[in-house]
């Protein structure tokens, strides 16, 4: 297949581009899915799931949230773990000379 490019305007050499673009994707994918079933075949020669192989790999850590350390004195809903930025309302009860234990959960 021989295109002379210099022939096309703009529009169509756009088109070109998406429709070339999209061949690309398909073929990756459908390699990827050939190579996919092929190591399946294998594994399943040997008695496996190709999952059970592939069981090794790292998994992602995930986040424990922290439990709350203090609430503010009026409204209980109003909590800070510790971590991070201090919320205002802490700031304002420091900046007025109060000590942090007195927000502590009990």
């Amino acid at each position: 297949m021989d295109i002379d490019l210099d022939e096309l305007d703009l529009d169509e050499l756009k088109s070109l581009q998406k429709k070339v673009t999209k061949a690309i994707d398909n073929f990756e994918k459908r390699k990827r899915d050939e190579a996919l079933e092929a190591a399946k075949a294998i594994a399943s020669e040997h008695g496996f799931k190709l999952e059970d192989l592939m069981g090794d790999a790292p998994s992602k850590k995930s986040k424990t949230k922290s439990e709350p350390k203090y609430a503010h004195p009026e409204n209980s809903e109003l909590t800070w773990t510790g971590r991070g930025r201090k919320p205002a309302w802490i700031i304002e009860h420091l900046e007025a000379g109060e000590s942090l234990d007195e927000l502590l959960i009990k």
